[in-house]
């Protein structure tokens, strides 16, 4: 009988996994507007900060809109009708009001899903009925890359 001997193995130590969540891709320091603003500063921020959309707030903070620069085209539209070089129009008349939210805890494959269901650019991200964040396509675009295949 031969017996052998490899002496103590040390166990390899786990791989840490690219975390595939929404609040781990999820923006958090957020453009935000509220409904009194006017189209002119929506558009300022917008172009200033190259972005496309932000989220609507009250004076609560609590989420009531989401505001898009295809909203701001209605005003935009309205504006060369009337001639005016300015757009005194305000978020609360062009926000979308429904908006759909995610959660930070959903899988970013679940968020990849809900952004080809839904056919939207960008999800205000909510807990507990609180605005947490927001996650936009780009952002789900940039996340799988870095992604191992181990994470798959």
């Amino acid at each position: 009988m031969v017996k052998s001997f490899q002496g103590v193995r040390l166990a390899e130590p786990k791989k840490q996994s690219t975390s595939i969540l929404v609040s781990d891709h999820m923006s958090t320091n957020l453009v935000t507007f509220h409904p009194d603003d006017t189209i002119d500063q929506v558009l300022d921020q917008l172009t200033k900060r190259k972005i496309s959309g932000a989220p609507v707030v009250n004076e609560k903070g609590d989420l009531v809109g989401i505001i898009s620069e295809v909203d701001c085209l209605k005003e935009i539209i309205k504006g060369k009708y009337s001639n005016t070089p300015s757009f005194p129009g305000t978020v609360s008349e062009h926000m979308s009001k429904e908006v759909i939210t995610l959660s930070p805890d959903m899988s970013l494959f679940d968020a990849a899903k809900e952004f080809l269901d839904k056919r939207i650019r960008r999800f205000p991200v909510m807990k507990e009925g609180r605005l947490v964040g927001q996650i936009s396509l780009s952002d789900v675009i940039r996340a799988f890359p870095k992604l191992k295949s181990t994470t798959w």
